[in-house]
């Protein structure tokens, strides 16, 4: 349901960003390790990189995610109702 509003009630998927970092943070880790075995240090410096972004954006969803319901709504709370305007 659209209501126009969506910038003011939108839910940020946190537990989908959470994943898909952990999902990126390993196979960062993976690279960084196999380009550093195989010589590529170019390579092994950019996944080093990338864990080092992707570590600090896990870190900011997960204090997020421990802030609680007012920042990241479970599924037992439903949609907020878009605010009344005076005509």
């Amino acid at each position: 349901m659209r209501t126009g509003n969506e910038p003011l009630t939108a839910r940020s998927p946190l537990r989908l960003r959470f994943w898909l970092s952990v999902w990126g943070l390993l196979w960062a880790v993976a690279g960084t390790g196999l380009f550093a075995w195989n010589g590529r240090t170019g390579w092994a410096i950019t996944c080093a990189v990338l864990v080092l972004l992707i570590s600090a954006d896990l870190m900011m969803v997960v204090h997020r995610l421990h802030q609680g319901a007012h920042y990241q709504p479970g599924r037992e709370v439903p949609p907020y109702e878009p605010p009344e305007h005076g005509s």
